[in-house]
């Protein structure tokens, strides 16, 4: 199999990582900005080197193409997003990219030219960083992104997401289909963002399934008043009530076990002062497990056992989902076929689920899909501290470049 220096992926994701719209810390790059089309113009000239055709699609999805020899219709591809949060991590998106790139440079000196075609793809967007609107290139490659969804929306400046991809050159898409769609496969490489492999002290994951999502705002509505004069039997008071919804609702997650998780990330109390008891309370709920079954049942429970504590209280509660995302496994054979690499090149690695959302759960619904993950020291990402051993990363290149071996080969 083909050698991957740590030194060459500091190289290439130092060099990717320069691209930014600030000069730091970290990477800034959001969807349509000045050095978004910086970034994508430089992998086309890197792509171009390598022999690949570049194309890309009218909302700026950029194609890269080595032709297989024998069997040029069957395309295999691999890839991630271009573009970042404010301040990002150096590999958040960019290494998936990078991590092809590495791969088929490669299997190319070491194996010449693959018998079907090999693509990298660099993806538009995913972080819903500029405006709000999450997974712009991989929905549309599949012609799930509607216009009406993102016309007229705003970044923080003002500028209307339409003008902004018109300034960058690109346009609505207009046709049903326009070809990138047909592909035999796709896996993604990206930092897990969570110490599940760092703890396990594994250096490759092989993602079998996505978590679904169901994501909530509550708000409880009880009563204000005097701090001093209003004694505690006769109170509604709305962060009391809150924090007893927690405490249960934590209790019960933990009880359930892995893998799934439960986070109150947001509390907005009213009148939020030191001398008034809380007369109402709005906060966040995000739940997340791999089997759809046990996010609906745990979820419906955690409703109706939030209903009674808030009615046994005295105060009203309203209960908005308004994210229901379902879980996305990976294909079974392309998890085999991973799985299968790794034990042949003695690769560490270990059988995971990813806890977050990645372009992966929006190919799985159309192409025989796979991930690869590489670990993240301390779990943290999105941020500038994002880090992953060179020697780690150069790892999960090579069980990706084994797979598109066995595929493409």
């Amino acid at each position: 199999m083909i050698n991957i220096e740590p030194k060459y992926v500091d190289e290439m994701m130092d060099w990717i990582s320069n691209i930014s719209d600030a000069e730091g810390p970290g990477t800034t790059r959001l969807l349509y900005s000045k050095s978004w089309v910086e970034a994508q113009q430089a992998l086309s000239e890197k792509f171009k080197e390598l022999g690949m055709q570049v194309e890309f699609d009218a909302v700026g999805n950029q194609f890269a193409t080595v032709k297989g020899t024998e069997n040029p219709e069957v395309i295999h591809a691999t890839g991630s997003h271009i573009d970042t949060v404010v301040e990002g991590g150096r590999l958040d998106g960019q290494l998936g990219i990078m991590a092809g790139y590495m791969a088929l440079n490669g299997l190319i000196e070491e194996y010449g030219l693959p018998k079907q075609s090999i693509r990298i793809i660099s993806m538009a967007e995913e972080e819903g960083s500029r405006f709000p609107y999450a997974f712009w290139g991989s929905k549309n490659i599949f012609n799930m992104a509607k216009r009406e969804d993102v016309e007229g929306k705003t970044d923080g400046e003002g500028i209307k997401f339409e003008d902004a991809m018109r300034q960058a050159g690109f346009e609505f898409k207009t046709m049903e289909t326009d070809g990138f769609d047909q592909m035999d496969s796709f896996i993604e490489l990206h930092i897990e963002q969570g110490n599940f492999l760092e703890n396990a002290n594994k250096q490759v994951g092989v993602v079998n399934a996505i978590v679904g999502q169901k994501r909530y705002d509550v708000i409880l509505k009880g009563q204000a008043n005097h701090a001093g004069t209003t004694l505690m039997e006769y109170r509604h008071d709305a962060v009391e009530c809150f924090s007893r919804i927690v405490v249960n609702g934590i209790d019960k997650a933990k009880a359930e076990g892995n893998p799934l998780v439960l986070t109150f990330g947001r509390i907005d109390a009213v009148p939020n002062v030191v001398n008034v008891v809380p007369g109402e309370a709005s906060f966040s709920i995000d739940c997340r497990h791999t089997d759809q079954e046990v996010l609906n049942r745990f979820t419906a429970e955690l409703e109706e056992e939030m209903t009674k504590t808030a009615e046994e209280m005295g105060l009203e509660i309203e209960i908005n989902l308004w994210m229901d995302e379902s879980p996305v496994p990976m294909d079974t054979k392309i998890v085999q076929l991973i799985e299968e690499v790794c034990e042949e090149n003695e690769l560490n690695y270990q059988l995971m689920h990813s806890g977050a959302g990645h372009d992966a759960q929006i190919f799985a619904q159309h192409v025989p899909t796979g991930m690869i993950f590489v670990p993240s020291i301390d779990g943290i990402s999105h941020n500038p501290q994002e880090h992953t051993n060179a020697e780690d990363i150069a790892e999960g290149i090579k069980a990706l470049a084994a797979a598109l071996y066995k595929l493409a080969y």
